[in-house]
C-alpha cells in the first residue's frame, strides 16, 4: 500500500523554537498522523497522515497558533497594539504600577498591593501557567515550565511584586519576539502576494476572469497596461516594457515583444499583451522562488548545527547546576532553604538557551528573505555562510561577463569558387544544427542578409566538442569552427596572411570561426560578444571586498580572452578550455584557495558549478536548470548582484557570531551574580528574554543591507 503524501500547511504566530518543537510533537501524536516536520524559518509544517486543519490547530492551541493551507492567503492580522495578548500585557503593566504605588504608600503589610500583584500575574500569565502546568505534569522542562515554577516559587516565598514583574517582562518579550519574527518572515510573505490571484483569459471567442488555479497551459491571457501578470508565459501579440524587479531585482523595465518570455508578478507598462500561458500556477518562476527560499530557510547552516549540538549538552548542565544550587548549600552548609531555592529558580530561568537557539535561524531567515527581494536566490544557510568566506571567484565568459548575444562583425571571403551568399548559406545550414551560442550570430546574419539556407540538406552532421561542427552538403564535406579544427581534422596549414587576419580579429576581442571543405578555406567569420556594462564595476567591487583572485574561464581563443579579460579587470585568464578543463581548474583552485565560487549560466558549466564551493548561476529567471543546479542564482543577467551577495553573507556571518557571543556572555555574567546572591528572578528573566530580543533585533539589521 502506497504511503500517504506529505501535506504542507502554513502557521501563523510561530515565534519560538521551543514552541515549534512542542507543536511538532503534538501533531505527531495526533490520531492518523504518521509523521510531521516543521520548517521554523518559513513557518510551515508538513504532515503525513489524515489530520484536518482543525486538529492541527488544536495541537497548537497552547501558543494560539493559526493554521491555513499552503496556497491560502493569510488572514489580515490586527495591528500589533490591538492584538488581544498585547492588550492583556498593557493591562498587567497598569495593575503592576498601581500595586507598586500602593506597596510604597502602605508599607505596613497591607493586602491591597498583594491583590494587585496577584491580579497582574493572573492577567499577564494565564496562558503561560496553563502551558507550564501541563508541561510540569508531563515532566517537560521548557521556558513555560521554568517560568511557572519560578513565579509560583516567588509567590510562595512572598515575593509577589517580583513574580508580577517576571510575568510582565516575559509577556512583553514574547510579544516583541513574535513581532520581530513576523517582520523577518515578511520578505517571503510579500513575495507570495506579488502575483494576482486571477487573470483575464480568452478561450475561443469568450473573455473571462479566472482564478489562477483554474488556468491551464495554452490559455491566452490578456494583460492590459498597468496590470500585473498572473502567470508565466510567452507573448503572442503586442509589445511592452515590463518591470521585472520582483523576479530579477532589475530596477530598469525591460522591453519585450512577440516570443518574449514573461513572468508572473511582473508589471506591464504601456502595451496591451496577449500571452500564451506556459506553466501552471505552482510551476511559475515566482512559485519556484518562494518554494526554494522556504526550503533554504529550513536547511541548517554549519553555525546552527554547532549551536544545536551545544544546546543539547548546555541545557541539562544548567538544570543540574540549578538543582545543586537549590539543594547542596542547605544540606552541606546549613543554608536557608528558601534563599537557595530562590537562587536555584533564578538559575533555571537565566539558563534557558532561548537566545542561543534562535541566534542563527533568525539571521539566516532574514538574510535569505532580503536576498530574494533583491533578485538573489540563496538555496540554504550553508551556501550563505560559504559565500561569506570565499577567497577566489571564477567566471565563465560568454553570457556571464559578456552579454551572450554575439553578432557577426566581419565576413572575410578566402576563395572565389563560391559567392558570399552561397558561403553564408552553407555556414548557416551547418550552424542551424548546432546548440553553440555563436551559431545564433551566423543564423542572425543569414536572416538579415535574406539568405535561403533552409533548402540546403545537411547529412552526416557531427558536433566536435570544443572545436566546431562538420556535415555533408551536396556530397561535399564542410567544416566550421575554431582554426585548429582544420589543423587537427583536415590537416590544413594556414598561410601567413590568413594567420595575420585571424590574430588581428582576435586581438580586438573577436572570436574567429573558419569555414571550409576538405581542400580549401572558404571564409573567416569574426563574431563579437560585447562585455556587460555591469561586469567591470562588479569585479572592481569584488576586489575591493578582498576577493584574492578572479579568473575568467572560456573555450574561446587566447586573443579574444585577453581582450575581454582586460576589459573586465579579472586577475587571470584561462582560454581554449573544454568543459572538463574548467572542472580541472576549479579543483586545482580549491586546493590553492580553499573556497572557490564558479559563476556561469547553469547549463554548459554544470560540472564546474557542482565542483566549486559555491555554484552561482546567472539569469535564473525562467531557467529551470540554473534554479536546480546552482547554490545561488542571480535571477537577472546582472553581475552587480554578486558583490551585494558577498556583503550580505559576510554581514550575516558577523551577526551570527555577535548573537552567539552575546547570548553566552549574558548567561555567564548572570550566573556569576549567583555567588554574592545578587541574581534576582526579575534580573534572570530580563537577562534571558532581553538577550533573546536583542539577538532578534540584531538579526533584523540584515533587512537594511542594500546593493
Amino acid at each position: 500500500m502506497a504511503e500517504s503524501p506529505m501535506k504542507t500547511y502554513r502557521i501563523q504566530g510561530l515565534s519560538c523554537t521551543n514552541c515549534a518543537a512542542k507543536f511538532e510533537n503534538n501533531v505527531r501524536e495526533l490520531e492518523g498522523v504518521k509523521d510531521a516536520k516543521i520548517n521554523f524559518g518559513a513557518s510551515k509544517i508538513s504532515v503525513q497522515g489524515s489530520a484536518t486543519i482543525e486538529q492541527i490547530e488544536k495541537a497548537g492551541a497552547f501558543d494560539n497558533l493559526k493554521i491555513r493551507g499552503e496556497q491560502e492567503q493569510a488572514t489580515q492580522k490586527e495591528p500589533f497594539w490591538k492584538q488581544k495578548e498585547n492588550i492583556k500585557v498593557v493591562f498587567s503593566v497598569i495593575l503592576l504600577l498601581i500595586s507598586w504605588i500602593l506597596d510604597n504608600r502602605y508599607a505596613d503589610g497591607s493586602i491591597m498591593p498583594v491583590i494587585g500583584y496577584a491580579a497582574a500575574i493572573i492577567v499577564g500569565g494565564y496562558s503561560l501557567f496553563v502551558n507550564g502546568l501541563k508541561n510540569l505534569v508531563r515532566l517537560r522542562f521548557d521556558m513555560h515550565t521554568l517560568m511557572t515554577v519560578a513565579i509560583f516559587g516567588a509567590a510562595v516565598l512572598g515575593e509577589w511584586g517580583e513574580g508580577a514583574t517576571v510575568v510582565i517582562l516575559f509577556a512583553i518579550s514574547e510579544a516583541l519576539e513574535k513581532y520581530s519574527m513576523d517582520k523577518a518572515r515578511n520578505s517571503i510573505e510579500s513575495l507570495m502576494n506579488i502575483a494576482p490571484k486571477e487573470a483575464l483569459i480568452r478561450r475561443g471567442h469568450h473573455e473571462m476572469m479566472i482564478a489562477v488555479d483554474e488556468i491551464e497551459v495554452g490559455d491566452i491571457m490578456i494583460v492590459k497596461p498597468g496590470q500585473k501578470l498572473a502567470m508565466d508565459g510567452r507573448i503572442m501579440k503586442g509589445a511592452s516594457t515590463l518591470n521585472q524587479a520582483a523576479i530579477t531585482g532589475e530596477s530598469e523595465p525591460v522591453f519585450k515583444t512577440v516570443e518574449g518570455e514573461v513572468f508572473a508578478g511582473t508589471l506591464n507598462g504601456e502595451g496591451l499583451l496577449e500571452v500564451e500561458v506556459t506553466k501552471r500556477v505552482e510551476d511559475t518562476t515566482i512559485a519556484k522562488i518562494i518554494h526554494l527560499v522556504e526550503e533554504a530557510q529550513a536547511e541548517k547552516a554549519p553555525s546552527q548545527a554547532f549551536v544545536d549540538k551545544f544546546a543539547k549538552f548546555y541545557t541539562p548542565a544548567i538544570m543540574l547546576i540549578a538543582l545543586a544550587i537549590a539543594v547542596l548549600p542547605p544540606i552541606v552548609m546549613n543554608g536557608d532553604w528558601s534563599e537557595w531555592i530562590y537562587r536555584g529558580l533564578a538559575v533555571l530561568v537565566v539558563g534557558c538557551p532561548c537566545a542561543l537557539v534562535i541566534s542563527t535561524p533568525i539571521a539566516i531567515v532574514t538574510a535569505i528573505g532580503n536576498a530574494a527581494k533583491h533578485g538573489v536566490l540563496i538555496k540554504g544557510g550553508v551556501h550563505l555562510e560559504e559565500a561569506g568566506a570565499l577567497k577566489a571567484i571564477a567566471f565563465d565568459k560568454t553570457g556571464t561577463l559578456t552579454k551572450g548575444v554575439p553578432e557577426v562583425t566581419d565576413f572575410k571571403m578566402l576563395s572565389d569558387v563560391l559567392n558570399e551568399q552561397d558561403v553564408l548559406a552553407i555556414a548557416a545550414a551547418l550552424e542551424s544544427r548546432s546548440q553553440h551560442p555563436l551559431a545564433t550570430a551566423i543564423l542572425q546574419k543569414a536572416e538579415t542578409s535574406d539568405v535561403d539556407y533552409h533548402s540546403l540538406l545537411v547529412e552526416d552532421f557531427t558536433a566536435i566538442t570544443g572545436k566546431g561542427v562538420k556535415g555533408k552538403i551536396n556530397q561535399e564535406i564542410y567544416y566550421i569552427g575554431k582554426p585548429h579544427l582544420f589543423v587537427e581534422e583536415a590537416g590544413f596549414v594556414f598561410s601567413d596572411d590568413v594567420l595575420k587576419l585571424i590574430s588581428g580579429y582576435q586581438n580586438t576581442g573577436k572570436t574567429v570561426m573558419v569555414l571550409g571543405d576538405q581542400v580549401k578555406l572558404l571564409a573567416l567569420i569574426a563574431v563579437s560578444d560585447e562585455i556587460r556594462e555591469s561586469s567591470k564595476e562588479a569585479i572592481r567591487k569584488l576586489h575591493a571586498l578582498g576577493i584574492e583572485k578572479t579568473i575568467m574561464l572560456t573555450g574561446d581563443n587566447i586573443g579574444t580572452a585577453k581582450a575581454i579579460g582586460a576589459a573586465a579587470g579579472v586577475h587571470e585568464i584561462e582560454a581554449e578550455l573544454l568543459p572538463q578543463d574548467k572542472l580541472t581548474i576549479i579543483k586545482r583552485w580549491k586546493q590553492k584557495y580553499d573556497r572557490v565560487a564558479m559563476v556561469g549560466d547553469g547549463v554548459n558549466d554544470a560540472p564546474a558549478l557542482a565542483a566549486s564551493t559555491v555554484g552561482i548561476a546567472m539569469g535564473g529567471a525562467g531557467t529551470d536548470t540554473a534554479l536546480e543546479t546552482a547554490d545561488i542564482a542571480l535571477m537577472g543577467d546582472d553581475l552587480s548582484k554578486l558583490p551585494y551577495t558577498i556583503r550580505l553573507s559576510r554581514k550575516t556571518l558577523k551577526i551570527i557570531k555577535q548573537n552567539i557571543t552575546f547570548s553566552l556572555v549574558i548567561k555567564v555574567l548572570a550566573l556569576l551574580l549567583i555567588a554574592p546572591g545578587w541574581l534576582t528572578l526579575w534580573m534572570a528573566i530580563f537577562a534571558d528574554m532581553g538577550a533573546t530580543l536583542l539577538v532578534t533585533l540584531n538579526s533584523l539589521r540584515l533587512l537594511r543591507i542594500k546593493e
